[in-house]
């Protein structure tokens, strides 16, 4: 749409933009999983050649994303399910890229500052830290036995440190030799049903701020020499797709009504594609740098990494939970 770019981090949303035109891409593999029970929905996409991995937008691999609808909410026992299903799937990810009982770093990407980015650092704050006790003392207990050496960072935001990302995490991954590397950061997301309700898992790591237009490194196994996990949950949405969405939906029930039909004038005769270009129109430009987080996010933030940290403790446990 002209200078208007619908933003999201999420392989899923980039997927149902392309069946929403009624286009299949070649070199890309869908499979949905649903699980009535619990209330989580499962989307695995698997990216497989360079074509899909342009038509995509992504890099090759796989992206797993767990909806959960009420994930927002305050409630331990299906936080406790969700906690369960990611540890699930962060283990079938680290098969054959880590034993057991390897070493994992875990990186909190975002600003401690800033509520909706403080995701991936209050993870860190909740883990299960290893390594130190396991290198000093041994396995001298039936949990260190089993668990992995797990350690972690935090390294702040390019803002504050002067330094990409990618290179203080270079530094680290030099020093420590961990056998894989696990990133959690705040998304962007395309729908703001998705917000504060997804967990994107994926093994191809991450582009930071890419999803809010701010591009940083990359943080993946070609840059650090070793796999890299990203786990992340969108807790923003681009304000420009709210209004895009609104205008969509308007657009829809103009063609439904027969009375608006009727009332001829401007609305009236636009065919389907001068409608659109009429929302190019309308969306101002200014729009693309303002973006929207719901007004309770530092308690559902607090919730959401409680979750994630659990499902990362579960995961280098070793043993099922």
């Amino acid at each position: 749409m002209g200078d208007f770019q619908v933003r999201t981090d999420l392989a899923l949303e980039a997927k149902e933009s392309y069946e929403a035109d009624d286009v299949r891409i070649r070199g890309v593999r869908v499979k949905e999983e649903k699980d009535e029970e619990k209330e989580i929905y499962t989307t695995t996409v698997v990216i497989e050649t360079e074509n899909g991995a342009r038509a995509m937008g992504k890099p090759a691999g796989t992206y797993i994303t767990l909806e959960a609808p009420n994930m927002s909410a305050p409630d331990e026992g299906y936080h406790r399910e969700i906690s369960e299903e990611l540890a699930h799937h962060l283990r079938e990810l680290m098969k054959g890229v880590c034993p057991p009982d390897g070493s994992v770093l875990v990186v909190g990407l975002g600003n401690r500052e800033v509520t909706p980015d403080a995701l991936g650092p209050d993870v860190v704050n909740n883990l299960n830290i290893t390594r130190h006790m396991i290198r000093v003392y041994g396995r001298i207990s039936d949990e260190l036995r089993t668990s992995g050496e797990v350690s972690a960072i935090v390294p702040g935001v390019m803002a504050q440190t002067g330094m990409e990302t990618v290179e203080i995490i270079r530094g680290v991954v030099e020093e420590t030799q961990p056998d894989v590397v696990i990133v959690i950061d705040a998304l962007a997301a395309r729908s703001t049903k998705r917000l504060n309700r997804t967990i994107q898992i994926t093994d191809t790591g991450i582009n930071p701020g890419s999803g809010v237009g701010n591009h940083r490194n990359a943080i993946n196994q070609e840059e650090l020499g070793v796999p890299v996990i990203a786990v992340g949950v969108p807790t923003v949405v681009d304000a420009a797709t709210i209004v895009n969405d609104t205008l969509e939906e308007l657009i829809v029930q103009m063609d439904r009504s027969d009375r608006m039909q009727q009332l001829g004038g401007t609305l009236g005769t636009l065919d389907h594609a001068e409608k659109h270009q009429m929302i190019r129109e309308l969306i101002s430009p200014h729009l693309n740098t303002m973006f929207v987080t719901p007004k309770d996010i530092d308690e559902t933030v607090k919730y959401l990494s409680y979750t994630i940290s659990e499902g990362l403790n579960i995961a280098f446990s070793g043993k099922e939970r």
